[in-house]
């Protein structure tokens, strides 16, 4: 109101109306006002002003940002999940393209997770260097490509090297999309949401058994005397477009600012918060009320002197690579890398270890009721029967078509994951991660 006394002191126009110098008082009041409001803000994040990264996070508040990022990286998992369990649905169906018995099959199987064990080690490291995003968005595009060179190969062993180069490229996907995804999720939403995203895994089993009951059956393809591209290698194909697709979502992704506060890049981390803060309210970036973040990274000087270096880059994320794997083994971390260790492999071994051969089974199974009807058979006893009669034996009997009960009965085991995604979305956050395992 002072600058609106002191405005028509400095007008002596006496033809002023009366009507006008009231509006004009009014829109002086009003951006004095809104001034005001603004400066309020400001001062109420002045005790805010410098704060570590968690708080950082919970102050860009929740909203449409976190549920495109919860949407992307979902799609990240389920991509994942579809490029490893679509091996088991092929198995049965190229058994006479590629000329498989139980023991090709076998190794099949595993080359993936062999590729997988490789890609963990080498990308979470790589990506501790060179940011969470560019490695992401490498590692689809790698994936893509392998996936869509893998369904043209026409030999066994050429189809092994691209599963396994598919492998080494979903090894890294797994570790690097969850740490990315956690790193923007606030404390107290961290357990629930992470659960949130493991049922995109699960709805990758159910997207890629619905698309093998879709296409695999069918006659689709190109055929000559020395070139077969059919079904299954069409179910191949299709099976990639999500990676490409992930790969062009990422894009619109930020990188990581624990990543980049990691690297001493605090400008370019609040820039992130700024911007998330804008996305998640609607307000302007500079109402934001942190101001700077504390620097919770700091970095050695050894560490320091490796980065002025220009020659030797490679020779220094190697060192890095080993340097990280050796502080996982010793005290006190050492205990809980072996318990997480345990629990992995365990928990694989039921999983994946029943998971990638039960379409193969159940085709199996089959296979032997239709030649013995109402006949009771275990396992052994399929089998068997199986590798008489099928390629395995001195006929080298072959077929490869599937009866479609085959892919329901995959379907039904992998939505029996869906109960408890449900729970532990649910209950996370309130009964505790160490609860549910």
């Amino acid at each position: 109101m002072v600058e609106t006394e002191l405005g028509r002191k400095d007008h002596p126009i006496s033809d002023v109306k009366d009507g006008q110098a009231n509006g004009s008082s009014k829109g002086i009041e009003l951006k004095v006002t809104v001034s005001a409001k603004r400066k309020s803000d400001v001062e109420k994040g002045n005790n805010l002003e410098k704060v570590g990264f968690e708080k950082a996070i919970e102050l860009t508040g929740y909203g449409r940002f976190h549920y495109f990022l919860l949407a992307t990286c979902g799609f990240v998992s389920t991509s994942e999940e579809m490029d490893v369990i679509s091996m088991s649905f092929i198995l049965p169906s190229a058994e006479c393209d590629l000329n498989l018995n139980t023991h090709t099959k076998g190794w099949l199987n595993c080359i993936i997770f062999i590729g997988m064990m490789a890609g963990a080690y080498a990308w979470g490291s790589v990506a501790d260097s060179l940011g969470r995003k560019k490695v992401l968005i490498a590692i689809s595009i790698m994936n893509a490509i392998c996936i869509v060179a893998s369904s043209f190969c026409q030999t066994y062993e050429l189809f092994m090297l691209f599963r396994f180069l598919n492998g080494a490229a979903l090894g890294g996907s797994g570790p690097v999309i969850w740490s990315y995804f956690a790193e923007f999720q606030p404390k107290a939403k961290r357990g629930s949401m992470l659960s949130f995203m493991a049922a995109f895994w699960t709805l990758g089993n159910l997207f890629v058994a619905c698309l093998a009951w879709l296409i695999i059956p069918s006659s689709i393809g190109y055929f000559s005397s020395s070139f077969r591209y059919n079904s299954w290698r069409i179910f191949l194909l299709v099976c990639s477009l999500p990676s490409f697709v992930v790969a062009i979502l990422l894009i619109f992704l930020p990188e990581s600012p624990k990543f980049l506060l990691s690297q001493g890049d605090r400008e370019g981390a609040l820039n992130i918060f700024r911007k998330i803060y804008q996305i998640n309210t609607g307000k302007q970036d500079d109402f934001y009320p942190v101001k700077e973040l504390l620097d919770e990274f700091p970095k050695t000087e050894e560490e320091i002197e490796k980065e002025k270096e220009e020659v030797g880059k490679c020779r220094n994320m190697l060192s890095d690579i080993v340097d990280n794997s050796r502080q996982l083994f010793v005290s006190p971390i050492l205990k809980f890398t072996l318990i997480s260790i345990t629990i992995n492999f365990t928990f694989h071994i039921g999983y994946y270890g029943l998971m990638m051969w039960f379409p193969e089974l159940f085709n199996r199974f089959n296979e032997y009721s239709q030649a013995h009807r109402g006949q009771e058979a275990s396992v052994c006893e399929v089998t068997e029967y199986v590798v008489k009669t099928g390629l395995e034996s001195d006929e080298k009997l072959c077929s490869d078509k599937i009866d479609s009960d085959v892919f329901m009965e995959s379907l039904i085991t992998v939505a029996a994951a869906f109960p408890s995604n449900v729970l532990a979305v649910l209950f996370m956050d309130r009964l505790g991660r160490k609860f549910f395992l």
